[in-house]
Parts: C-alpha cells; structure tokens; sequence
C-alpha cells in the first residue's frame, strides 16, 4: 500500500510538472547577470531578453549579481527553484574558465545547469598602439621569440576574458609575454593608447570604436574568418600566423538543473524566432557580433560545448598558472 502511495505521488508530481511547463509562462521571468549593469555582458543580455520577451509574452528582469568575476550570481543560479523562471546569463570566465580559476567553486558549470541557448559570439581582436612597430601577429609573434618575455599585454584583470585569450594565444604560437592586469578594461586601453604596454585583445564590439576613431591599430583577429565589414584587412590569426586557432568571447542562458525540457525548447525556439528579426542581427553583426550557424545555438550542442570548455579551459589556466583564490 506504501508503494502504491508512493508511486500515485510521484505520478502526480509528474503530471502537475507537465502541465505546468505547458501553461508556461504565466508570469515575468528573472535573468540573472553575474556583472554590474552597464557592461558589455549587461548590455547583451538586455538586448537579447528584450526580444525573447516579446516572443514569450511574458517581461524578463534583468537581475544584476555581480562580484568575484561572475561566480556569485552562477551560484546563486545554480541554487534557484527549477521552476523555469529563473535563469542565467553565462559566459566565458565564470561557465568556461571558472573551474580552473578558482579552488572553491559553489556551483558545477556542466552538472547543476541545463543549457539553453547559446548567444552569438563576440570574437576578440589584437590591439596595439598607433605607433607600434607590429603591423601583424606575425610580427609581434617574431619579437617575442627574439626577445621572450619583452612583448607586454594589458589586460582588463587577472582571470579576465583578455588575460585568459592572450595566455591562450601565447601557449599556441609557443612565446613568452608579460601579462600586466589592470582594473577594468579603460585603465588597460589608455595605457595601450600611451604607448606603455605593447598589445591587448578585446572585444570586437567594444574595440571597434577605438579603431574606427584611428587610436588603435587592429593586426590579428582571433575569430576563423575576417571581418571585412568592420575590421577591413585585418587577418584572423588562424589564417597564417597560428593556423586552426579560434577563440571568443561567449555568452548563453542556462537554467537551474532539473527545469522542464518542455520550457527549455520553448525558450530556445522564442530565441530561434527572435533572430529572425533581420535588422536587429544585422545591427549585431555591424557592431562586431558574430551570428553562429542556427545548430550552434540548440540546448544539447551548448551543452557539449560548455563541458568542452571547462576542460578548454583548465589546460590554459593551468599552464600559465593562474589562480584566483
């Protein structure tokens, strides 16, 4: 009789997550953001919810938790009711990097999440000042072997996307730089434009203005095909100076582990009609953005490659002996 109890309840709970996961949603959904709002990771999650909202129906609330690069609004993420309104906005530092990054993490990228739907990529692009003798990758690359550990590159801050993409780029084409951390990005760019450090990758969006007004020069991309739209006979490294390599800034939306697959597939095919809007991805695509093929951004391929990530990941922080805490 026990069992029979048991299993009618289970059935029941079973049935009533059915029938939730159909009627949703009924009400406003909430996005957590790892970062304070008004940053670049901000920004594309409001652009991206703004539009997925209109598809569900339903308001999305950006919910900013930022503090200590990103983890503690993936724990608190992870740690949320898998009742298919609350989700994460993740990215490359905190659902990639971060298991390496840091000794104590209070959530697993892979085991407490389910995948979503990935965004479009953000690639990034080597800098260096106006003045500078390096007029490509292959230049600076032939510096640094002459001279290993001459070459310096700013960045936004230890365990940041530019520190983890230049250790990245270092490992590849088998040099030695001085890495020099700087709080926040801006610090780090005017020092690039002052000529005290040597190079830097950023973002494609947020470097394209320093290009375009003629501050920085861009030498090397680090996506697989150029950008001749916004970055005119700029080079992608995998192209001749470090064949095959690619790297990106990227970002998707996870929910808590054990949320409806229902849910999941209906919020990824609102996502996948929202980028049927032509003017917004051009408008993306024009700012430095780069839309993926429509199976890239499907819930079990983000999945994979989030797990590829972490394992990416921890080779590079590991290598170049990055620590966090």
């Amino acid at each position: 009789m026990k069992f029979l109890k048991t299993a009618g309840a289970v059935a029941l709970l079973v049935a009533s997550q059915f029938t939730h996961a159909q009627d949703w949603p009924t009400k406003s959904l909430t996005w957590i953001v790892p970062f304070a709002a008004g940053g670049p990771t901000d920004a594309m999650a409001r652009d991206i919810a703004d539009k997925v909202s209109r598809q569900i129906g339903q308001p999305i609330i950006i919910e900013n938790t930022p503090g200590a690069g990103g983890t503690i609004g993936a724990a608190k993420a992870a740690k949320a009711r898998a009742d298919g309104y609350t989700f994460l906005v993740g990215h490359l530092g905190y659902m990639g990097a971060g298991p390496a990054l840091y000794k104590k993490l209070n959530y697993d990228p892979v085991k407490d999440f389910e995948a979503v739907f990935r965004f479009p990529d953000t690639p990034l692009v080597m800098l260096v000042g106006k003045s500078s003798p390096y007029k490509s990758a292959g230049d600076l690359i032939a510096a640094a072997k002459a001279q290993p550990g001459k070459i310096n590159f700013s960045n936004a801050g230890v365990g940041s996307t530019s520190h983890l993409i230049a250790a990245l780029f270092a490992a590849k084409a088998g040099i030695d730089v001085t890495q020099v951390a700087y709080k926040g990005a801006a610090p780090a760019i005017n020092d690039l434009i002052g000529g005290q450090v040597d190079a830097m990758f950023d973002q494609t969006n947020t470097a394209l203005p320093q290009v375009q007004g003629g501050r920085l020069n861009a030498i090397a991309l680090t996506s697989l095909t150029a950008m001749p739209q916004q970055f005119p006979s700029v080079a992608p490294l995998a192209e001749k100076a470090l064949p095959g390599f690619e790297a990106a800034t990227w970002y998707g939306l996870y929910a808590p582990k054990s949320t409806s697959k229902d849910v999941v597939q209906k919020m990824h095919q609102a996502y996948l009609k929202a980028l049927t809007d032509k003017a917004w991805t051009t408008r993306m695509v024009g700012q430095g953005i780069q839309l993926l093929p429509e199976a890239q951004y499907a819930p079990d391929v983000f999945a994979k490659y989030t797990a590829a990530e972490v394992e990416r990941w921890r080779k590079v922080v590991n290598d170049a002996k990055i620590q966090l805490d």
